[in-house]
């Protein structure tokens, strides 16, 4: 059981990683296209760095808590779950809500423009819905293709 709760610390702490990169860079973009300038995407970009990690891991680790939208799967009499596709639409849906509040508080912060604050807030709730769906599918496939992996290991007898 503590090898099991390591290894899903170890992939929510990677999920966040990789997450961050791209959402980074997506905040970037977004950031300039509404700026104009690169020395403010980077910023924001660059705040959200470090604010998003912290809030998408602890967003990760609730949703690992909950079982809902999950289905059992016996294989070799060990028990594990895999999400179903809407609980993936409901874990982008909630952290969706979540980075948007805070890109645009460090948006308004950074550039004392409500309105750009919004524009780009608002802009990445549809592109980052969707990058964050086919981030959480490839994580699926990865963790399941490790579980595989390891359960078909052949050891050699001594």
């Amino acid at each position: 059981m503590a090898l099991a709760n390591h290894y899903s610390r170890r992939i929510s702490l990677l999920k966040g990683i990789s997450w961050r990169i791209i959402g980074t860079l997506d905040t970037i973009l977004l950031s300039f296209i509404f700026t104009g300038k690169l020395n403010l995407a980077v910023k924001i970009g660059g705040i959200e760095l470090f604010t998003k990690i912290f809030l998408y891991y602890v967003h990760e680790r609730v949703w690992g808590k909950l079982k809902v939208g999950r289905q059992s799967i016996a294989s070799g009499g060990v028990i594990s779950y895999e999400d179903k596709h809407w609980r993936s639409v409901a874990k982008g849906i909630s952290w969706r809500v979540i980075g948007t509040l805070d890109t645009i508080v460090i948006a308004y912060l950074v550039t004392g423009q409500i309105t750009q604050a919004f524009e780009i807030g608002f802009t990445e709730v549809f592109t980052k819905m969707f990058l964050f769906y086919l981030h959480e599918r490839l994580w699926n496939k990865i963790t399941r293709y490790k579980k595989d992996l390891s359960e078909n290991t052949i050891t050699e007898p001594a």
